[in-house]
């Protein structure tokens, strides 16, 4: 199977992975080599030369976990070496706790950002199509529930606690931040952020855990309204996913 199909494959299962090629080499040695790579370390194929492979590997776990493509220059026993990364992701998923009024321009602004959404929340009357036309999912259920629905959570994955309420957002973090999501955010003032994560820490929750939080969520920009909130929160979910600025993670 060529890698082509090997790509196209998984895309549709919308795993990630990357394409490493050889783009410039020391004279002798193969131009158009090409390596797969998967999230998991796994590799097919070779560029050639075993420690250009490690180094080449390295670099492309690097940039899977920020996504993208780029060219790295690469030193090896036989030269000089350019190898050309180029990672296929599956569009990451945005989750969204608490049916709040924030989570509606959230929603079309994640959308338009290439974003599949999901809004979780127990209860009903919040969460409807006429409320969120966009989003791709509604999840009827508390966060200690959401095993029960098979909601996914991976290193694409990113959370966001709107609820301003402690039995929710509490619950919410519990079952996110053991999870390998990409981002967590919380909302709340700096006052509430304390409170809460003086709460989590009595609560047994390790301090690398809770330092994981975003929170106060979102960039400050001085935002007070729905819409304004929202375009602060996804402006630092952008910068985490491309590994700009300050990353808690």
């Amino acid at each position: 199977m060529s890698n082509y199909q090997k790509i196209k494959e998984n895309i549709e299962r919308e795993e990630l992975l990357a394409r490493l090629i050889v783009v410039h080499a020391p004279e002798g040695q193969e131009i158009g080599a090409e390596m797969l790579v998967y999230p998991d370390g796994r590799t097919d194929g070779t560029l050639g030369l075993a420690d250009l492979d490690r180094a080449a590997v390295e670099k492309a776990m690097t940039l899977m976990r920020q996504t993208g493509s780029k060219t790295y220059p690469v030193e090896t026993s036989a030269g000089p070496f350019e190898v050309f990364v180029d990672v296929f992701p599956p569009p990451p998923t945005l989750i969204i706790f608490g049916a709040v009024h924030i989570a509606i321009p959230l929603v079309k602004i994640a959308k338009e950002c290439g974003f599949r959404v999901k809004v979780i929340d127990g209860r009903q009357k919040f969460l409807t199509k006429e409320r969120f036309p966009e989003v791709d999912e509604l999840i009827e259920a508390w966060p200690d529930e959401i095993v029960e629905h098979n909601v996914k959570i991976d290193s694409n994955t990113y959370i966001v606690i709107l609820t301003h309420d402690e039995k929710f957002d509490g619950p919410a973090l519990d079952v996110t931040l053991p999870s390998p999501a990409r981002y967590i955010g919380a909302i709340g003032s700096k006052t509430t952020t304390a409170n809460r994560n003086d709460r989590l820490r009595k609560a047994g929750i390790p301090d690398d855990q809770i330092a994981r939080i975003h929170g106060p969520i979102g960039i400050p920009i001085g935002a007070r309204e729905p819409a304004e909130i929202a375009v602060s929160i996804m402006a630092e979910i952008i910068a985490v996913k491309y590994g700009v600025g300050k990353n808690k993670e």
